[in-house]
């Protein structure tokens, strides 16, 4: 019994670790945490954005193994959903502006001179969604 835990335990951490590893080491090799440390001016930070990545993904990885339910009020759910939504708008738009998409997308587009405004949705549409998952489905 105590050694087939003990497996499960093991596979679940060496899994995590590949999978949480491979997910930095892309984004890493694509070079998003350097740039959006370069777009936000905190470019000293590079490392610590780095560990905080991994360590984010093994926790991640490590809570999907349990089922357990956090008690909070809907302002501090609210308050971590645009924190959520922010930090994926920002991921996603270092990872877009590293792949070159904004470039194809404006021009087939033909939004030239609205790109600030195309911008602007895409943020606040990921910041709603974040918060009308916290809001809907977490409370």
């Amino acid at each position: 019994m105590i050694i087939s835990w003990l497996v499960s335990v093991l596979l679940g951490l060496g899994g995590g670790l590949a999978v949480g590893g491979g997910l930095v080491a892309l984004i890493t090799v694509l070079g998003v945490i350097p740039r959006l440390a370069q777009l936000s001016r905190s470019e000293a930070w590079v490392r610590f954005y780095e560990w905080a990545g991994i360590l984010g993904i093994q926790v991640g990885t490590w809570a999907s193994f349990y089922s357990f339910q956090l008690s909070s009020s809907r302002s501090l759910a609210a308050f971590v959903g645009l924190l959520a939504g922010v930090f994926i708008g920002l991921l996603a738009a270092a990872l877009t502006e590293v792949l070159n998409v904004w470039p194809i997308l404006v021009k087939r587009m033909g939004m030239g001179s609205q790109i600030l405004f195309l911008l602007m949705a895409i943020a606040l549409g990921k910041i709603a969604g974040s918060l009308f998952q916290w809001l809907w489905f977490t409370l």
